[in-house]
């Protein structure tokens, strides 16, 4: 049973695609608005429209919201399961003569648009059934069912994020409950399922404002009690428009394909439309305690490329080095053929993650950085590298090789043999090590060459320097 005492939001995404950010950021506001106010957070798949509503998109939507980790309380609903009852609610409008028959074929609706047009009046609905008795429609004619809304006066939307919202009720038609076959609408099944599912803030984006104003009226015919609305401002892109593909207007789990941590997105998404003063880094923990709808912005937020790298690279720094290692075996285990990595790769990869995890900013920099690690034996060169392997760098590792190998070999070790190397061929300490590292990873950058050359071990690292040795 649902506690009514305490606060119940709702999730109600429609699977007509992925997950995308902004869809992610409803979940996340109401997902803390309930951890933080000790009420319900419930998930709804509104798939009314049957045409466009797939299981992929279902899929999706509960992929994104698990890595998200934004879990939901009790069964997932399923709004097209629940017709009969949307259908139900219809015909008690009807019944108290709150809503109507509309038998307005689709030609009549075309030529009154068109004539609207030609007038330039607004695009809506006439009212030509509103009063009219349903036995002068031909018999067995098709017919909607419509909303009999109020004409005058105004429907004010009372929102704890935009403030008082105002309608002019003779700018809101008759909107369709039923359709000619007897489907329920969006409109009408959503102001249904909140009720009986016991909602009782509805936390979603500013897109749906307009939609308040009608559903306002069906939940005042029908006598039931009025959420508490907080609609929440847009996304945009970086250059201020509306956000888009060209933005990155991508599915949530692109961003974790992108090499972003669960984590920042919760921490991103947070400070993308909610402020707690200037704070920027705000654990889950503390976003549970600190959320509330008040400090919504008003206006639409920004995407910031920038500020979400920075951001990850905090959260990886954080993050323990067994955890990165894990997420860097899913990622490559995502690939296209998937790369799976033996035990001594993922071992060395651990050990490693110290010095890897200092400057990277995604996950996916983290794996370019760790590659030569995922593999033994001599690496491939890159072009780079093999410029740091003529014959005369291939013969200083051939002498320097017995000096390395006389250490403990440990990082601090090694760098103090390969130094003394150096002063003794009278040579920087880089013109020895770029050759050893291009030798070691096939790069020419990686981190800290001698704690790598610990993590590989004094076994692959002499097969490796070996290999490319004259």
């Amino acid at each position: 049973m649902v506690d009514n005492r305490k606060p119940v939001v709702r999730f109600a995404p429609s699977p007509t695609g992925y997950l995308h950010i902004g869809g992610a950021r409803t979940a996340l506001f109401n997902w803390l608005f309930a951890r933080h106010t000790g009420g319900t957070f419930l998930l709804r798949i509104e798939d009314t429209d049957r045409e466009r509503s797939t299981p992929e998109a279902v899929d999706a939507i509960l992929k994104g919201m698990e890595w998200m980790g934004l879990d939901s309380d009790g069964q997932t609903v399923y709004q097209f399961a629940r017709a009969a009852r949307h259908r139900e609610i219809a015909e008690q409008l009807l019944a108290k003569g709150m809503a109507y028959r509309c038998f307005a074929t689709a030609n009549e609706l075309e030529e009154m648009r068109a004539q609207q047009k030609a007038q330039k009046l607004p695009q809506r609905y006439d009212g030509r059934w509103r009063d009219r008795d349903p036995s002068e429609a031909p018999s067995g004619a098709p017919y909607v069912v419509r909303l009999k809304s109020r004409q005058t006066g105004e429907t004010v939307v009372n929102d704890v994020v935009l403030g008082d919202v105002r309608y002019a009720n003779d700018q809101l038609d008759d909107m369709v409950l039923l359709r000619s076959d007897g489907t329920p609408t969006y409109m009408l099944a959503v102001v249904v399922d909140d009720h009986d599912m016991g909602v009782t803030h509805v936390i979603r984006g500013a897109d749906h404002l307009n939609n308040a104003a009608r559903q306002l009226q069906i939940i005042e015919n029908v006598g039931w009690p009025i959420p508490v609305y907080a609609h929440v401002p847009l996304i945009h892109g970086p250059d201020g428009a509306k956000l888009s593909k060209r933005h990155a207007a991508l599915a949530i789990e692109a961003y974790r394909d992108m090499g972003y941590l669960p984590e920042t997105m919760r921490n991103y998404l947070l400070r993308l439309g909610w402020s707690h003063g200037d704070d920027e880094i705000i654990s889950t923990q503390q976003a549970i305690e600190w959320f509330n709808l008040e400090n919504i912005g008003k206006s639409p937020a920004r995407m910031d490329f920038k500020k979400l790298d920075n951001l990850n690279g905090h959260y990886i720094r954080e993050s323990s080095d067994d955890a990165l290692s894990a997420e860097i075996v899913h990622l490559l285990a995502r690939e296209t053929p998937p790369r799976v990595l033996n035990m001594s790769a993922r071992q060395r990869l651990t050990r490693a993650m110290p010095g890897l995890k200092e400057r990277a900013k995604t996950l996916l920099e983290l794996v370019q950085a760790a590659e030569f690690l995922y593999t033994d034996g001599p690496p491939r060169l890159d072009a780079a590298a093999e410029k740091l392997l003529p014959r005369d760098a291939r013969a200083l590792l051939a002498k320097v090789i017995p000096v390395l190998n006389a250490t403990d070999w440990s990082g601090q070790a090694l760098e103090a043999a390969t130094r003394s190397f150096a002063q003794a061929a009278g040579l920087k300490l880089g013109q020895v090590a770029q050759p050893l590292r291009a030798a070691l990873t096939g790069k020419t950058a990686s981190p800290p060459l001698f704690e790598m050359m610990a993590v590989l071990g004094r076994e692959e690292s002499l097969v490796r320097l070996g290999a490319y040795a004259a």
